[in-house]
């Protein structure tokens, strides 16, 4: 499994028009953003903004220059002729309100150069870089009759004070990070004032804003993690209140044993508790794998999940409590992933609501 490396390139196009009524403003905005590259391989995020009337049903179209390849993609369908990339929007997101967003992610590969597509069109209209203006109407004649307040209302908050919500730490490898949709999507469930997402990796893109700070590491093994003491440095930064730890997926693929892994949960655990005695953990049982290439990985993961209830029992406390979270039963690789490894959208949807009401159990 691929270490993604962290880098970044952004596209802004200035406006992309939308179809719609002749006499209405119709445009957009479309920013591309690789979020990690790797050798052969790229991660990207496409968000459209909405300026204009709202739509219902996009499909955005580009072309790659250098004849790269979207070889998976979250929040949309897309098909590909050659260098022309068309991506139509998923069931859920295809409905825009003016200023509205909406947007896809997706996994390519590229050789020898990798450049962002430098034009888009929305529904069969190209970038215009303006929005297109409305006809202006007739004034009143008459004033109107409302006299205007002297002072402004008072807007609230749109984001909670600093030190108030809870800070939670998504943590594994690259089913938690890369792009690890399903932390968006329990974002979204979450009460925005009460939440506050932590870590040193940026979040990827999902197709919509969302808090996405997590320690979700590609390639990453927890006995690696645990033997190297890489955690308490993460922890000392984000100085997180509940940790979200789906971790041993490489381990189990590199035969690691079960009681080897268990032991660096451990380790893990200890460490949380020294930076945060009053550490609320929740650690899942790990999605099952069916991957070609590792046939004996379905039942190394069964071993393991076996193994996690009577570990996490031994070691919970009343002031460091550990929820085990199932995240195995009702998992299906064949239709949850894309890899037999790695979820797809509807892989996703299940982690997300696996993890909810555990998670909403420990907020306050």
């Amino acid at each position: 499994m691929a270490v993604l490396a962290a880098a970044s390139a952004v596209l802004v196009a200035g406006a992309v028009a939308v179809a719609g009524r002749a006499e209405a403003a119709a445009g957009c905005q479309v920013k591309y953003a690789v979020s990690s590259s790797w050798q052969g391989g790229f991660g990207a995020s496409v968000d459209i903004t909405n300026l204009g009337d709202p739509v219902s049903g996009w499909a955005l179209t580009f072309s790659f220059a250098a004849g790269q390849t979207i070889t998976q993609l979250w929040n949309g369908s897309v098909s590909q002729s050659g260098s022309q990339v068309t991506v139509r929007n998923a069931g859920w997101n295809g409905s825009i309100g003016t200023n509205g967003t909406a947007g896809f992610g997706f996994n390519g590969s590229w050789t020898g150069s990798n450049p962002a597509p430098t034009a888009f069109a929305l529904n069969g209209v190209a970038c215009t870089g303006s929005t297109v203006p409305t006809p202006p109407t007739t004034p009143p004649t008459t004033p109107p009759t409302t006299t205007p307040p002297t002072t402004p209302p008072t807007t609230p908050p749109t984001t909670p004070p600093v030190g108030s919500a809870v800070k939670i730490m998504a943590l594994g490898d690259s089913i938690t990070g890369s792009p690890g949709c399903w932390r968006a999507l329990l974002w979204q469930k979450l009460p925005a004032d009460k939440v506050d997402f932590v870590g040193s990796l940026p979040g990827q893109g999902c197709g919509f804003p969302y808090d996405g700070e997590n320690e979700g590491h590609g390639g990453a093994l927890v006995t690696t993690v645990a033997s190297q003491n890489q955690l308490p440095g993460w922890l000392s930064a984000s100085k997180p209140d509940v940790v979200l730890m789906h971790f041993g997926t490489n381990d189990v693929w590199s035969t690691i044993a079960p009681s080897t892994i268990l032991a660096a949960y451990t380790t893990l655990v200890g460490q949380m508790r020294a930076s945060n005695p009053n550490m609320k953990i929740l650690v899942a049982q790990i999605i099952p794998m069916n991957a070609s290439n590792c046939a004996d990985c379905a039942q190394r993961v069964v071993n393991l999940n076996a193994a996690i209830p009577g570990w996490a029992a031994g070691l919970s406390t009343t002031a460091s409590p550990i929820t085990v979270v199932d995240q195995w039963t009702g998992f299906v690789p064949a239709t949850d992933t894309y890899d037999g490894v790695h979820p797809n959208d509807s892989g996703n949807t299940k982690i997300a609501n696996r993890w909810y009401p555990a998670l909403s159990a420990v907020l306050p």
